[in-house]
């Protein structure tokens, strides 16, 4: 009988070692209420698991699932209105306006609707300038929805103009802004704009944003495409549209740039949450 039962332990162990147990017995119940949408039972044992993405291996990195658009080497992901942004030292900078003849913002090739985004920037060291002439670029999600970037350092300035601003619109939470010349990270996820077969607005953007790891923006409704001294609206467009970085005249550098498209799945509860 010991022999038997120090077997059966055994095997058990060896089950589970393997995986073998897992296989066998889909964790859950299929007793438990149904949850609100009538899909999905509380601890379901049918509910999917969620997909596998493997973190990188260093903090701030790319995981598996993004598309870097910038890697400290190649443009190869973007086009300049009118020249090529310099890359030095695993970063790229905006090159000077007599330099480069005009405005010249850098464009992503590739266009996306709801991203999770990853950036690092620098403000120029040591600073020249005051106000929105010192360290001034923007992230412009679909090239329509901006999201500052500034010298915020000792650095007055405007509410909805400084760094971590829904630009014209919504300041930012607190001001978590490093000292020029300083690597600073923006992580971002927007969420486009939904709109009718007719054209009119079903949900506005969405914004969440920490700067240097705080929370500066917490999904903040955006209020239309970004505009200077004018109060920002809505025009229908497409479901995609390319990340354009601002060059406003000033030598901000940019560094480690990578997106994660993200499924509807994502904003879904928030659609029915709003009635929409």
């Amino acid at each position: 009988m010991k022999t038997c039962l120090m077997a059966s332990v055994a095997t058990a162990m060896t089950l589970m070692a393997t995986g073998s147990v897992a296989a066998q017995e889909k964790p859950g119940f299929k007793d438990t209420p149904m949850l609100p949408g009538g899909q999905w039972r509380v601890h379901g044992a049918d509910r999917p698991a969620p997909v596998v993405v493997a973190p990188a291996a260093t903090p701030g990195g790319p995981p598996a699932d993004a598309v870097v658009l910038f890697d400290g080497r190649s443009l190869d992901a973007w086009k300049p209105d009118r020249i090529a942004w310099p890359i030095a030292d695993g970063a790229l900078t905006i090159p000077s306006r007599a330099k480069s003849g005009g405005e010249n913002n850098l464009v992503s090739k590739q266009s996306f609707g709801d991203v999770q985004m990853h950036l690092e920037f620098r403000s120029p060291n040591p600073p020249t300038k005051t106000s929105q002439d010192r360290g001034n670029s923007g992230i412009w999600f679909m090239q329509r929805y901006e999201l500052q970037i500034l010298d915020g350092s000792q650095n007055p300035t405007y509410a909805d103009g400084t760094v971590g601003a829904v630009y014209g619109w919504k300041p930012p939470l607190v001001n978590a802004s490093r000292r020029p010349g300083e690597w600073q990270t923006y992580d971002i996820v927007f969420e486009r704009p939904r709109f009718a077969a007719d054209g009119s607005l079903v949900r506005p953007a969405y914004v969440t944003a920490l700067l240097n790891g705080v929370l500066v923006q917490n999904h903040q409704a955006m209020l239309g495409t970004t505009i200077w001294r004018q109060v920002a609206s809505y025009k229908a467009h497409a479901d995609a549209a390319p990340i354009q970085l601002q060059d406003h005249d000033s030598p901000v550098s940019f560094r480690n740039i990578w997106v994660r498209p993200l499924p509807e799945a994502a904003i879904a509860q928030d659609l029915k949450k709003d009635g929409k």
